[in-house]
């Protein structure tokens, strides 16, 4: 296996200040538990969400080889953990195509799932979920 693309990301101030990656990108944290937290800052849970929607759609795109439009979104809750001390992620992806009926759809979902690393990464976890969903188009908030 060759490697086909690497990168890092570095935190030294924990929940609270910023995070980088070493090209360039610097992100301000701001834990969700403060009350106090700066409300420009980001957090594992959007990072997560984020990273999972990009590459779980972008993979979706290859599986319908471009030929429609497709969204995915991807819901994050942090959970007191069922065991133990901590927290844990209640991770949950909905995926549409456009123009496809409720079984294209679950194709689609289910081969973008086999072929995305992040879905490789987390699909095994007991709190996390796919789901199939109607189209509706683009979140108003990304027009």
């Amino acid at each position: 296996m060759s490697m086909r693309y690497r990168t890092e990301a570095i935190n030294s101030d924990g929940g609270e200040g910023t995070a980088a990656v070493p090209d360039g990108l610097t992100v301000t944290v701001s834990s969700p538990l403060n009350p106090d937290r700066d409300p420009a800052g980001t957090n594992p849970e959007q990072l997560l969400a984020l990273a999972w929607a990009t590459c779980l759609n972008a993979t979706a795109q290859a599986v319908v080889a471009r030929r429609v439009q497709t969204a995915v979104r991807v819901e994050v809750e942090l959970h007191d953990a069922a065991a133990g001390t901590g927290y844990e992620f209640h991770v949950d992806a909905f995926l549409s195509v456009q123009d496809a009926d409720a079984a294209e759809t679950e194709r689609v979902l289910a081969a973008a799932r086999a072929r995305c690393p992040v879905s490789k990464l987390i699909g095994g976890a007991a709190t996390v979920t796919v789901h199939a969903e109607q189209f509706v188009g683009e979140p108003a908030s990304t027009r």
